[in-house]
């Protein structure tokens, strides 16, 4: 077989040769006797400064002492948490991890939920929304008055308002509707990373549940709901609450509850404009004037949400305040106080609440921006453990 090459190539393979000969050792230059010798290379030492620790907050003694106190003088199941959104430090009772009933705290997190969804752009405030007869629920719903004929028109905005101020139950759960139901709000809890906090099937279910009830429309009308229950056994009424509180749906940890304030409070959980809009209704909330907001003294700031279940033979189920105090030096402090199940009557119950927030007060007082500790005793005698 014959190859035929091109005048081309063989002019190239030519010149490849000539190229190749004159790459012998006769014509590489030789060795300089006389080569310039490079001087050492110079090394430095950097001293590296060592890597400093984050700073670590300690609980300030004196409060966690005064926290200690009003646990100790108190009968029943319960929480105090106090998170200080801006130095770190946290501030815990006894039962701060456990899961006490929310009851209407819970409302704060389809609040963040719906706020989320804005932020998402997925919900506006000012978006209709159409409150049918039945949506109506049960205990506190002044919206009911509204609702006639189709339903009573309203918007996000407005819902909001209602569940967050005057903790309206039917306004929070056609804003549970509104969101996609209650798996909606779990996946916001587990998302955001919330930690110890449960939702509930919402109001209705869970307020027939604890009073021992199967749940029936007709229970929105009236006083329905109060007749149903009167008819019950107390022995099943007392076995369904304790169900309840020893396994709460609605239960959450005081101690997480605090936490999610601050990280609200520090802008980690929402955008600024869908934060402040949520903090400052939860600042004009109408509910729970004699539990955080009675002991704050003048110039503090208050955003809180109350949450208060069901009575049976003086005994209560979920009394509750959660919010975010603002001294006037701008200081912020994300307190819980969670009362799951007590007999000890309403005014002990909101006295405890008040101690925390005074204490809290009070050592915000002593330990001024930019000051130091004054040493002012915490008072005694003030509250349940005095």
């Amino acid at each position: 077989m014959s190859v035929r090459v091109s005048k081309a190539a063989q002019g190239l393979a030519a010149c490849v040769c000539l190229a190749l000969t004159g790459c012998n050792s006769a014509t590489r230059p030789a060795a300089t006797p006389n080569a310039p010798v490079l001087p050492p290379p110079v090394t430095a030492s950097i001293p590296v400064p060592p890597v400093l620790p984050k700073p670590v907050h300690l609980a300030p003694p004196q409060l966690q002492n005064e926290v200690d106190r009003l646990a100790a003088g108190f009968e029943g199941k319960f929480g105090i948490a106090i998170r200080a959104v801006d130095e770190g430090w946290t501030v815990t009772s006894s039962g701060a991890r456990q899961r006490l009933p929310q009851q209407s705290v819970s409302k704060l997190w389809v609040a963040i939920t719906v706020m989320d969804m804005i932020d998402q752009g997925h919900a506006r405030l000012d978006d209709p929304v159409l409150v049918r007869p039945e949506d109506l629920t049960l205990f506190h719903q002044p919206i009911a008055m509204l609702v006639k004929g189709e339903g009573y028109h309203t918007d996000v905005r407005g819902l909001l308002t209602r569940a967050l101020t005057q903790s309206d139950n039917t306004a929070n759960d056609r804003l549970l509707t509104f969101v996609g139901g209650p798996p909606a709000v779990r996946s916001m809890i587990e998302r955001k990373q919330l930690g110890n906090i449960r939702f509930g099937p919402g109001e209705r279910l869970l307020q027939s549940h604890t009073a021992g009830l199967e749940w029936q429309q007709a229970y929105a009308v009236g006083n329905a709901f109060n007749v149903a229950r009167a008819r019950l056994s107390p022995e099943a009424r007392a076995a369904a609450l304790d169900r309840y509180v020893t396994d709460p749906p609605d239960g959450a940890a005081p101690l997480a509850i605090a936490d999610a304030l601050a990280r609200l409070a520090r802008g980690d959980l929402l955008s600024p404009d869908s934060t402040h809009f949520l903090l400052d209704t939860m600042a004009h909330s109408v509910t729970g004037r004699a539990r955080l907001r009675a002991a704050i003294p003048a110039g503090w700031q208050i955003n809180h949400k109350t949450g208060t279940g069901q009575d049976l033979g003086g005994r209560n189920a979920g009394f509750n305040d959660v919010g975010l105090l603002t001294a006037p030096d701008g200081r912020r402090y994300a307190v819980a106080v969670m009362i799951g199940d007590t007999r000890r009557p309403m005014h002990e119950r909101q006295l405890l609440i008040q101690s925390v927030a005074a204490a809290v007060a009070n050592y915000a007082g002593s330990t001024r921006r930019g000051g130091t500790m004054a040493g002012q005793p915490f008072p005694t005698g003030a509250g349940p453990g005095g």
